[in-house]
């Protein structure tokens, strides 16, 4: 997450969406008040700047937006520019179990990904509770239950979408590569016509909104 008060706009990363890729430029013409919250270079370097500070939920780099009351103000956030990053749905739960795999820590998910194959993965009962229950617009919702987004990026359309978050900038982006893991670029090779209705049924709600297919594929992001 990235919040700036010069720029007057908030950064919400929602995980395995080519958020850190984001982050990483915007970062890289960051304002001296910028709040950086996660783990790219810059952000390790200010962690300081919030450290001891009460907010509502955990700051880290995929805090959403109820979670920073405490951190900045209601109208901070009321005021801001708040952008976000999806993908398309097929493609981040690739994404997502890779990354699952090459992870060292304790969680069920991380167990999970590291005993099954990517199919087995896709339809436990804890995997599709996950991402049934975190549609992409909860991730951009206030404490007060009110969806605040002005902008969706998705990243397979980005050098289109991002277009009005630019003019807000006052500058261009570029999406540098960042978190590649080992995984084939094209993620319909992982899926069989089950596990593609699967993931289609799990995810309904977002591939309606975004209209994304199955065909859509992100290129050299992970």
């Amino acid at each position: 997450m990235i919040v700036s008060p010069g720029r007057r706009y908030i950064f919400v990363h929602i995980p395995k969406t080519g958020g850190t890729s984001l982050a990483l430029a915007l970062e890289a013409r960051a304002m001296r008040d910028d709040l950086l919250i996660g783990d790219t270079p810059k952000a390790r370097r200010r962690r300081r700047r919030i450290e001891g500070v009460t907010a509502r939920g955990r700051l880290w780099k995929h805090s959403r937006l109820d979670d920073i009351p405490g951190l900045v103000s209601d109208e901070t956030i009321a005021e801001a520019f708040v952008v976000t990053m999806v993908r398309n749905p097929w493609d981040r739960m690739v994404s997502y179990y890779h990354w699952l795999r090459g992870q060292g820590f304790a969680h069920p998910a991380v167990a999970l990904a590291q005993r099954l194959t990517f199919s087995e993965f896709l339809h436990h009962p804890q995997t599709e509770a996950s991402f049934a229950a975190n549609p992409y617009g909860r991730y951009v919702t206030t404490a007060g239950g009110v969806e605040r987004c002005d902008l969706f990026v998705r990243l397979e359309h980005f050098a289109q979408d991002v277009a009005p978050f630019e003019a807000h900038l006052g500058f261009d982006l570029t999406l540098p590569e960042a978190n590649a893991s080992d995984r084939q670029r094209d993620h319909r090779v992982y899926y069989s016509d089950a596990d593609a209705a699967r993931l289609a049924r799990i995810c309904a709600g977002d591939i309606a909104r975004f209209g994304y297919g199955f065909d859509d594929v992100s290129g050299n992001f992970d």
